[in-house]
């Protein structure tokens, strides 16, 4: 006999913000079960981050996408969070003078899709007077970036998911996933199997782990370290309403928040699926960057921690159904975009998991689903 409770539509794996969305809009007209190794939500990237909505920052996809996600964002459905989910907050990329051509290709890139302006060096300062005199010549100005609420918007998703009939199992580490009959069949740490018609990969840094062990293609996801700070403001600091402040080549990032500044060194250290702890020579080259970009004297650090992003070569997500594994979708590779872009992607993933068009809103931003689709990324023998 069947077991009807244990076979579901759909089973998504992981409840970051990528499974937890993706099957709170499959959950509407499916059964569906979101599987988390930990033991509870979002405790690895999303649970880390420090999203900023910028809808200048990334590839020409996650643009689209991240556009397409503002007015959810802006929005959001009766009971989905009790505040709002974005907070503005201006977004400066700052060059040196030998990153001014950075500087503009990057304004040459974004101008088409978002309201950004150059800024001369004594611009700058009006925006963000911690800047140290003569670091830099230049910047662009994004008037369009907000703090988002990221808590807020992953337990709202979850709560959708839930009110929608859809259940979260914790504590659940997929340990083998087998394709029988046209079902999917997974077993995890919690002992017994599931199964479903079809499984939806969003296991973040282990995405890869996951399609290796469904027979799925390699897309080449790489986890990336990335290390945060917290340190004090400097005395009489009043300037929290202040951009966050990014090196045009990503060198570094600077925010208030909370009456604290976020700090980080922006790096990108490959790194195997794991609980993420930060290095000391990151928080070493963390401060020694920020103390010569702006006027701080950084004498101890109040909180550090490490996240990862998880990149395909071409910084693009990948969304989409598998080309050798029938019934395997891909929901993975998200990189530092995966907050600002998953009301979009994951309406997006839902639409494409039930065989149905590009939602009108993602194609009005002239949007292509190849830019995001894994076949994208096949390797010739």
């Amino acid at each position: 006999m069947a077991d009807t409770e244990n076979h579901f539509d759909a089973i998504v794996i992981g409840a970051g913000i990528a499974g937890a969305s993706v099957a709170a809009h499959l959950a509407a007209d499916m059964r569906v079960a979101v599987l988390e190794m930990e033991s509870q939500p979002g405790y690895h990237t999303t649970g880390r981050s420090a999203a900023v909505f910028a809808p200048s920052y990334g590839p020409e996809g996650v643009r689209a996408l991240t556009r397409a996600s503002r007015p959810f964002f802006d929005t959001p459905p009766n009971g989905f969070v009790d505040a709002p989910l974005l907070t503005p907050r201006e977004i400066l990329m700052i060059a040196r003078a030998d990153q001014t051509d950075a500087l503009d290709a990057l304004i040459a890139s974004v101008a088409p899709g978002a309201h950004v302006e150059r800024l001369t060096a004594s611009a700058l300062h009006d925006h963000q007077p911690l800047l140290r005199e003569g670091y830099a010549v230049a910047g662009m100005l994004d008037r369009g970036g907000q703090d988002i609420d990221v808590a807020a918007l992953h337990q709202g998703y979850l709560r959708l998911l839930r009110a929608r009939g859809g259940t979260v199992r914790t504590n659940a580490a997929v340990h083998d996933i087998a394709r029988l009959s046209g079902t999917w069949t997974v077993s995890t740490d919690r002992g017994g199997a599931l199964t479903a018609d079809t499984l939806v990969n969003a296991a973040g840094a282990w995405a890869g782990h996951v399609g290796r062990m469904a027979g799925a293609e390699e897309i080449g996801l790489v986890p990336k370290r990335r290390t945060a700070l917290m340190v004090a403001e400097p005395a009489g600091f009043t300037r929290r309403d202040a951009p966050i402040t990014i090196d045009v080549q990503e060198e570094f990032y600077l925010k208030p928040d909370a009456g604290r500044l976020l700090i980080s060194p922006a790096d990108e250290t490959p790194t195997d699926p794991c609980d993420a702890q930060p290095d000391e020579m990151d928080v070493a080259i963390c401060a020694d960057r920020i103390m010569t970009a702006f006027e701080l004297d950084i004498r101890r650090i109040e909180n550090k921690w490490a996240g990862l992003r998880s990149f395909v070569a071409d910084k693009e997500p990948v969304i989409g159904y598998s080309d050798v594994a029938e019934g395997f979708f891909w929901m993975a590779g998200q990189g530092g975009y995966g907050i600002q872009s998953s009301p979009a992607a994951s309406e997006l993933a839902a639409a494409l998991v039930r065989g149905r068009p590009v939602p009108q809103a993602i194609a009005d931003t002239g949007f292509d689903t190849a830019r995001v689709s894994p076949g994208r990324l096949a390797v010739a023998a």
